[in-house]
């Protein structure tokens, strides 16, 4: 049984290292332009150099989205934009628009073409379709059951390949085909701006009735009905790989390093277990309660095993559950005096019991004894964001590592 792909999300190249040192096999990012996530922080044509390099040196792929829907004015920038990358070693490119993949098929006519969700891939005609095009990898629509993705992988070539979302937030539109972001505040959702409009709070006007709203709140300030629950697959790794599907993708590049890692490393050893032994493999709670450590909304399997109901909606609210703060990334570590140089990157003091974690290894907990600032001066507490800091450590750690500590409760 080949081994399915883990796909992270690099939304700049801190996050690309990261995501390959925590177990990704495969990244995907966007460059500075033509990408669907305008807002996240992207990569320049140095960085996705630098960060190929990285990720090729460790064996792990990179996949550079090109997922906008073009309209005439992008035409001539895109076809100078994937002149000046042709030489990068992109491994693939996740395009939406069929004139973008003839275009990048001209420009770089050994690319391989992965379609993305985007232009929502529902059965097997079409995949023929796009497999006839030259498309090596689908991006399966996120509405696709199981029952449905089993039927496509009998229906298709062996060598076409299926890549589905197992992790992140989920959009209420049609794979991804949201207006309401350009309509509300003329940002296009569909070339990168998208406001996610989704999450924000909604009560039901009568037209002759201003101030008077229809009694479908859920409480005094009206209710998130659009306000989709995040998906969550980590529970069903056999149920995956049994489906025919090649990679399972993480969605998240706009999310910290702080998710990407945590996310990455659960999913990483969840799919490893599952591999070393398919008979006699089993869900362990822990990789659920890591997960859980990031910030995120309420689970839910999303279409997999049927289409989503009410209890896939949270209508009470859009706001996020965040248990943990990410403190602090190691740079370095002494062997020998057990300090560690770490940078902050939220407030710690002296007496905080902190959990350390890094790729490949469970977390362990300990208290806050020492900290140093930079001067070598003894500190009570690291309020300045980026500050670097010497920590005394209980048990040997390693640059990237990552500290976190649970939040009090009301904070």
């Amino acid at each position: 049984m080949k081994k399915m792909e883990l796909l992270a999300p690099a939304g700049d190249l801190e996050k690309l290292k990261i995501a390959v040192l925590y177990g990704a096999d495969a990244v995907y990012f966007g460059g500075e332009m033509f990408s669907l996530r305008a807002g996240a922080g992207n990569m320049s044509m140095g960085e996705m150099k630098e960060g190929i390099e990285f990720a090729h040196q460790r064996g792990v792929k990179c996949y550079l989205a090109l997922n906008i829907f073009a309209h005439n004015e992008d035409i001539e920038p895109l076809k100078e934009y994937l002149t000046a990358i042709k030489n990068l070693g992109i491994d693939a490119f996740i395009i939406s628009d069929p004139g973008i993949v003839t275009m990048v098929q001209e420009i770089i006519p050994d690319a391989e073409i992965h379609l993305s969700t985007q232009a929502n891939m529902t059965n097997y005609q079409t995949a023929k379709f796009w497999y006839n095009m030259g498309v090596k990898r689908i991006v399966l629509a996120r509405e696709l059951t199981f029952k449905e993705i089993k039927e496509l992988r009998e229906n298709t070539p062996a060598d076409l390949e299926f890549e589905a979302f197992v992790h992140g937030a989920m959009c209420i539109s049609y794979s991804g085909r949201c207006l309401l972001s350009n309509f509300m505040i003329e940002r296009d959702a569909n070339r990168g701006m998208c406001a996610h409009p989704c999450r924000w709070k909604y009560a039901l006007v009568e037209e002759q009735r201003p101030g008077q709203y229809y009694p479908i709140e859920e409480d005094e300030r009206g209710t998130y009905i659009l306000n989709s629950r995040d998906l969550c697959m980590i529970e069903y790794i056999p149920q995956l790989a049994e489906s025919g599907i090649a990679s399972i993708k993480i969605e998240g590049r706009m999310k910290s390093v702080f998710y990407v890692a945590t996310i990455v490393s659960a999913y990483r050893k969840a799919i490893d277990a599952y591999y070393a032994d398919p008979q006699s493999y089993e869900f362990k709670d822990e990789w659920m309660r890591e997960l859980k450590k990031v910030s995120h909304r309420e689970f839910t399997t999303g279409f997999y095993f049927d289409k989503p109901t009410n209890k896939d909606q949270n209508y009470q609210t859009s706001a996020y559950t965040r248990d943990y703060t990410f403190t602090g990334m190691v740079k370095s570590y002494d062997e020998e005096t057990g300090y560690a140089i770490v940078e902050q990157r939220n407030k710690m003091v002296i007496g905080d019991e902190i959990e350390v974690f890094g790729p490949g290894t469970d977390f362990f907990v300990q208290q806050l004894t020492e900290m140093y600032n930079e001067e070598g001066e003894p500190i009570e507490s690291a309020p300045h964001p980026q500050q670097i800091l010497k920590i005394k450590m209980n048990k040997p750690v390693k640059e990237n590592f990552m500290l976190r500590k649970k939040k009090e409760k009301g904070n």
